[in-house]
């Protein structure tokens, strides 16, 4: 989804110039088990271990001929739930690290948490009340959504936990919740499949009237979302949670929670709309699924177009301070202009440069975004180290970034009406800018920009 993380990985220099004493040296005496290679090993181990147990737990269910099955039909809508998620998350795209962490952690721990958790509760209740048929509809309406809510919640809070950088709204949060939800519904559709398939197996059905065929129209083409919509709420909360700031604990807590909360809610709902007699199940899915899939996607595309603006408000700023030209914030602002310039600077420096253009206005993105919180009070106490950590990322790509945005902001400007004075006017087409500098119809600058007379800009905006 992204070439860059929203900020600089490494430790930057302060704008004096001098190194953070404190930063080497708590690294050298940090315990092991702070160590982020010690961190990620130890991640890295528990998502292939579950995968591996969750591989030979539904392989077992199925059989290695309706796991294949399962599989072939289950992957059919990742690639577009994960492309609809990289599409919201266009804005301020966050690292695919994020995202390969929560696809497998639902794909794999959350979806081997919910297999044992959801069958040994079931399992107890049966033998406890001497009824399986009640036992299953406990579980199914009540068990399930709990635990399996609560289980895909857990990689939205780590991330949220350990990657607070790149988690800033509420985006961030449906991106994290959905793809780790799409991860959790994929081997839950291997699962159903797999066994659908050996059901008509047993039962020799094939074609349309089979069980196989019914079980995918349910899962893959009726309700693929379904899943992510869930998880989705979670994500809200914690999005909420992220726009809140740091001295407000309490909605930090709430918010996530009350998410997590909804989303149990509608799962409960959803699997139990069987109940509800022949037709509960369309009944639920016309008049609650559908219409709150529309309310969320027009919630999260109104959000989308809030960060677009917050960026064309924000930048403007770095623009009369000399880091940024006039044109960049009306193009930073536009999707439709980042993509011609990323599409101008492939075709005219190749693929090195287009790169660097998209590394640009991530880090653009950002600052703009960061600028937003410290005006609203919500920024950390280290604002102003990561203002300069973005600038200076900016600086170093200004070469490639500058030239192809301000032709994206040319092409992308809405041409400014220019009405004709009543007197006689030297010259017959056009009222230019005497100097040449300026164009006609949009009013930006012409490359090439004058060349800073200081390495950076004198001006810092975080001190105005």
């Amino acid at each position: 989804m992204a070439t860059c993380p929203p900020y600089p990985s490494y430790p930057s220099v302060p704008p004096d110039g001098v190194p953070f004493a404190g930063t080497a040296a708590a690294l050298r005496h940090a315990h092991w088990w702070q160590r982020a290679w010690v961190r990620y090993g130890a991640l890295s181990t528990l998502l292939v271990i579950s995968g591996l147990v969750i591989l030979a737990l539904v392989r077992e269910e199925t059989g290695t001929e309706g796991f294949l099955v399962g599989l072939g039909l289950a992957v059919l809508p990742v690639p577009l739930l994960i492309a609809a998620f990289r599409w919201l998350d266009r804005v301020e795209p966050g690292p695919w690290r994020n995202l390969l962490f929560s696809f497998a952690w639902g794909a794999c721990a959350a979806a081997l948490i919910a297999i044992v958790a959801n069958s040994f509760a079931t399992q107890w209740i049966a033998t406890a009340t001497a009824d399986p048929t009640s036992a299953d509809t406990l579980g199914a309406t009540v068990i399930a959504p709990v635990v399996e809510e609560c289980a895909k919640a857990a990689a939205v809070l780590l991330v949220f936990l350990f990657r607070r950088r790149d988690f800033t709204g509420i985006v961030d949060g449906v991106v994290i919740a959905g793809v780790t939800a799409t991860g959790f519904a994929f081997t839950e559709n291997i699962l159903y499949l797999g066994i659908a398939f050996g059901t008509d197996q047993l039962a020799g059905h094939s074609g349309i009237a089979s069980v196989t065929a019914a079980t995918f129209f349910v899962r893959i083409v009726m309700s693929p979302f379904a899943h992510p919509l869930f998880t989705v709420l979670t994500g809200i909360g914690f999005g909420i949670a992220a726009l809140a700031a740091d001295g407000r604990r309490l909605r930090r807590v709430a918010f996530p929670l009350s998410g997590l909360l909804l989303a149990m809610g509608m799962h409960a709902m959803w699997n139990g709309s069987s109940a509800f007699g022949e037709y509960g199940f369309f009944a639920v899915y016309a008049a609650f699924m559908v219409p709150i899939f529309g309310l969320l996607t027009w919630l999260v595309i109104w959000t989308r177009q809030r960060e677009l603006k917050t960026v064309r408000a924000e930048l403007p700023a770095y623009a009369v301070a000399g880091w940024l030209t006039p044109a960049e914030p009306y193009a930073l602002g536009s999707m439709r202009a980042r993509r011609i310039a990323r599409q101008y600077a492939r075709r005219h420096a190749g693929k090195s440069a287009a790169r660097a253009v998209a590394q640009y206005e991530s880090y653009a993105t950002s600052l703009a975004f960061l600028r937003h919180r410290g005006r609203r009070g919500r920024a950390g106490a280290d604002f102003v180290v990561r203002e300069r950590e973005l600038l200076e990322e900016l600086w170093r790509r200004r070469d490639a970034a500058r030239p192809a945005l301000d032709h994206a902001a040319r092409i992308t400007a809405p041409p400014v009406p220019v009405a004709a004075p009543p007197w006689p006017v030297h010259g017959a087409y056009g009222y230019g800018h005497p100097t040449g500098t300026y164009g006609h119809a949009y009013g930006y600058p012409t490359p090439p920009y004058p060349a800073p007379t200081t390495p950076y800009p004198a001006y810092n905006p975080y001190r105005s």
